[in-house]
């Protein structure tokens, strides 16, 4: 039976859903500031795009690498079920609180996620999307590129982006389900790598299909994949309505004597972590998400310009990256400020933070790159080159970010200003190295010492900006 008035209640939902979006963004980092931020999207987009078609880069690869990347973003969307609703309440406010009224509202659970996703669609493809797809316009006449293809680019890239967003609330979903819904996970997950090492393609039947093979299978596979995993992720997903009581063993003492942690302020850290929704267990899947989508670079790279890639080389930097969504779940549960009123400094905070990525964020990036060697091969010099990159660009983007950012990494991501300064400091950097990479195989004596230098040094820059932090917001926070 059809509730009275229930068409009006979901746009009404919906409408809120998008204005509250729209809302939390803008009053973060200011109306104008922000309203720049699809305009800054489309200058560096247009800006990378020239860099690599002129550097010899097919477009083919480029837009293969954007299918990639915006897949990764809606994988790392959909983690705000990761979150948990003990830090909903304390990090996000009511912001998300229409997700979890379904008690309160004459509405299901069911299709008020089903609003939540078809939000972040409608908001993200029009934030993000139209500016990215309309930046390689610069393309256009140049590389054999037409206008008509931009909208099937759009079509294709909303289209991945989505299909991260339900992977992730599917994965959540099945989790909340206990060892039934994990051993799901894994028989998909097992099941996909079979298809994958029996050459099965895969791709034919996905949105990137809709862009570089249309056809009817690629349009009919992209719709039943994405309906099906939604329907599993809306159907399984369980959210706590209230956070039970929960018993812990006075576990400090004991790690930070482990830890010879003398200010405790790196226990308290892990802790933090190990104790919220998901547990260190986040860390690892970030980790797995930027791991995949390297695979699945590295797969269509090979693909499309018949060069076999750098494996060591492109991992490492790649994989380096994470330390920014690990440098985000450590600061996630701390104010700064609330430390003030005892003998600690803020560079104490940070030397903390740093203590407590190298004991758990550095360990997974390296665990996935161990991963990729052994499944993807190398040879020893390759792959000791990406394990000296790695741990470069870890050190490297945990300083930058931390500079930056202080402690607050997701509030500075759609401030424009700070977003072009991290935006130009990480690509400087990592493009270059990217493109040697993928493209120039197999990479001489020379060049792999010259990458190892470049790791080094990124070492030591990113100690630079660490110990630049602890002045900076020292300054900022004790005023």
């Amino acid at each position: 039976m059809t509730m009275p008035g229930i068409d009006r209640t979901d746009r009404i939902v919906f409408v809120w859903m998008l204005r509250e979006e729209w809302r939390l963004h803008s009053s973060l980092f200011g109306g104008r500031r922000f309203a720049a931020f699809p305009l800054l999207v489309a200058v560096l987009t247009a800006g990378g795009v020239v860099a690599l078609v002129e550097t010899g880069t097919s477009l083919d690869a480029v837009i293969a690498g954007l299918h990639a990347l915006v897949f990764a973003f809606g994988l790392h969307t959909g983690t705000i079920g990761l979150v948990g609703r003990d830090a909903i309440d304390d990090v996000l406010g009511d912001v998300t609180l229409l997700v979890f009224s379904a008690r309160t509202l004459p509405i299901s659970r069911e299709r008020l996620l089903g609003h939540f996703l078809a939000k972040d669609a409608l908001y993200y493809s029009t934030l993000f999307l139209v500016p990215v797809v309309g930046a390689f316009g610069v393309a256009v006449g140049r590389t054999g590129l037409e206008l008509v293809d931009l909208g099937r680019l759009w079509l294709s890239t909303t289209a991945t982006f989505l299909l991260g967003l339900v992977v992730t609330l599917a994965v959540v979903g099945l989790a909340t389900r206990g060892i039934a819904g994990w051993l799901t996970v894994g028989v998909f997950g097992v099941g996909s790598g079979v298809l994958w090492y029996s050459n099965v393609d895969l791709f034919a039947a996905t949105p990137y299909a809709l862009y570089a093979e249309p056809s009817l299978l690629a349009a009919i596979g992209t719709l039943v994949l994405l309906a099906g995993i939604a329907v599993v992720g809306v159907l399984a997903y369980d959210p706590v309505d209230s956070t039970p009581t929960r018993t812990r063993a006075p576990a400090f003492t004991t790690w930070r004597r482990r830890l010879r942690d003398d200010t405790g302020l790196t226990t308290k850290t892990l802790l933090d972590v190990a104790r919220s929704s998901g547990g260190l267990w986040k860390v690892v899947f970030s980790g797995g998400i930027i791991f995949a989508v390297c695979v699945g670079l590295v797969e269509l790279a090979e693909r499309i310009t018949g060069v076999e890639p750098s494996v060591g080389v492109t991992f490492g930097p790649l994989l380096g990256l994470s330390a920014y969504t690990t440098y985000n779940w450590i600061t996630q549960y701390d104010d700064p400020a609330s430390y003030l009123r005892y003998p600690l400094e803020i560079p104490d905070l940070f030397a903390a933070k740093r203590a407590a990525l190298v004991l758990v964020g550095l360990p997974t990036a390296a665990g996935y790159y161990l991963l990729a060697v052994v499944l993807v091969g190398t040879g020893p010099v390759d792959a000791l080159t990406g394990l000296v990159l790695l741990i470069g660009y870890h050190q490297y983007l945990f300083g930058l970010t931390a500079a930056l950012a202080g402690f607050d990494p997701n509030e500075f991501l759609f401030d424009t200003v700070l977003f072009v300064v991290f935006t130009a400091a990480v690509a400087i950097v990592l493009v270059p190295v990217l493109v040697v990479a993928l493209v120039i195989t197999p990479l001489t004596s020379t060049a792999l010492l010259v990458l190892v230098t470049v790791g080094v040094g990124l070492f030591l820059a990113g100690e630079l900006c660490y110990r630049y932090a602890g002045i900076r917001w020292s300054s900022r926070l004790e005023e």
